[in-house]
């Protein structure tokens, strides 16, 4: 008699493939169709972007989480990222979104290997925004937003309005995304509810580009919001985790 050990994972990943054709299919279905379809009020895209083509592109991060221990996730992000490049200068949007978006998921995912504490999570989430908010409000992304709006296509990731039109979100939104459910993940945080308040903050974001954008850019820094929700969702367990940690590597000095 012999013994096999077979992996969870393969199993793991059917169903979640499944539910990721579906939502791809869907997402590239309706961006081919959305300028053929009739323009809506101002209120109604945000809707639309923020309760639907959000949960559902940002869906297919939560689907590849199965995947954030993966082997050579930087190649394949940069695989991608190349590939993306390609479909944009061939004018192949819809596909150049989904490439955009695989490449900074695996990137995301494996940048987090590098995290050696959970603290240093936390430390990015608590600079970033500041980072964000400085390059929006005065630095690079406000020089390409105003004066190369074509690049800023190329380094963001599309939702197509009816009509015309989009609302765009930055590779690095996507990124640290991705790095930021990783991480609740691996240190056994609220996965899901982080999920849902990180999509969440996007909207919020996105609402506030809409009626109170106070110095007129045309968008607002979506990775504030977005920290805020990471460390809010899972505070009390950030502070036992760090706390563990730190008594623990006390203890071995």
């Amino acid at each position: 008699m012999s013994l096999r050990h077979e992996s969870p994972l393969p199993r793991k990943l059917v169903p979640r493939a499944a539910v990721a054709a579906v939502l791809v299919a869907a997402l590239a279905a309706y961006e081919a169709l959305a300028d053929r379809l009739p323009a809506q009020a101002t209120e109604w895209d945000a809707a639309l972007v923020s309760l639907v083509l959000m949960p559902a592109t940002f869906g297919l991060v939560l689907l590849a989480l199965v995947l954030r221990r993966a082997r050579g996730l930087a190649a394949v992000g940069l695989a991608f990222g190349v590939l993306a490049g390609t479909l944009v200068v061939a004018d192949l949007d819809v596909a150049a979104n989904f490439a955009k978006l695989t490449a900074v998921t695996a990137l995301g995912f494996g940048f987090l290997s590098y995290f050696e504490r959970l603290s240093w999570v936390v430390l990015v989430a608590a600079v970033i925004p500041i980072v964000d908010t400085l390059s929006v409000w005065r630095g690079p992304t406000r020089k390409i937003v105003e004066d190369q709006p074509e690049a800023f296509g190329v380094l963001s990731i599309a939702f197509p309005l009816p009509a015309d039109g989009s609302f765009q979100l930055g590779l690095p939104d996507f990124l640290f995304f991705a790095l930021f459910l990783a991480a609740a993940q691996r240190w056994n945080l609220r996965v899901l509810p982080t999920w849902v308040a990180m999509v969440a903050s996007f909207g919020l974001t996105l609402a506030l580009t809409i009626w109170v954008d106070p110095f007129d850019l045309g968008g607002l820094p979506a990775l504030p919001l977005l920290a805020v929700a990471f460390l809010a969702v899972n505070a009390d367990l950030l502070v036992r985790r760090m706390r563990l940690h730190s008594e623990v590597y006390e203890g071995v000095e």
